[in-house]
């Protein structure tokens, strides 16, 4: 099952290609330089001066701008998706592409927007010249995830991958229902307002 969700990820990420017979070296060695290609058009676009990937994760300062923008705007992406996965029950260990890594299944999601947004929004914020790159790389790309509507696409696209023998049109998910107790009175189901709105509260 591993090698097929893989290839899934890596067509959202190739459309129109055909993934279906490469290998898994095959499609990290695509993955690469579609992801290398993308830091040298968005460093022509901007102007932004670009080397390569290069970073300290214990030292966020030692690297220059455009770096500091893509460690911050990749880290909201990953909160973002890690949000997403949690919420629809999912494991986030549960790697396909990555492995061996409580956020595996995190990095996995998670790449499938890197272009499109922290790349793009690193870039643009290097160009910008800001003063504070990690709070206004923060609010890009928070103002990109509203724009796009990439919660509700982040939970489709993992139905897509895990499901994909159910389109959205033939299948409803159903939350189980959490029940909430105390050792005075029998079970309810939570989610449910049992005070009537109009009386007042002493709160």
């Amino acid at each position: 099952m591993t090698i097929p969700l893989a290839r899934a990820m890596y067509a959202m990420r190739f459309p129109g290609e055909d993934v279906s017979k490469l290998t898994m070296q095959q499609l990290r060695g695509r993955e690469g330089a579609r992801v290398r290609n993308c830091y040298r058009e968005h460093a022509d676009r901007t102007g932004v001066e670009w080397v390569r990937r290069d970073y300290d994760p214990n030292d966020f300062s030692a690297g220059d701008t455009v770096n500091q923008a893509l460690s911050a705007a990749t880290t909201c992406l990953y909160g973002m998706t890690h949000a997403v996965i949690v919420a629809m029950g999912c494991s986030p260990g549960l790697g396909f592409v990555h492995t061996g890594h409580d956020r595996s299944f995190v990095y996995d999601i998670a790449d499938l927007y890197k272009a499109e947004v922290a790349i793009t929004v690193a870039f643009d914020i290097a160009a910008a010249e800001v003063d504070d790159v990690p709070a206004t790389t923060r609010r890009a790309v928070r103002d990109v995830i509203h724009r796009e509507k990439l919660l509700p696409r982040c939970a489709q696209d993992i139905k897509a991958l895990l499901l994909p023998d159910h389109p959205e049109e033939e299948s409803e998910w159903e939350a189980d229902v959490v029940y909430l107790w105390d050792d005075k009175g029998p079970a309810v189901a939570g989610g449910q307002m049992f005070d009537d709105p109009s009386e007042d509260v002493p709160w």
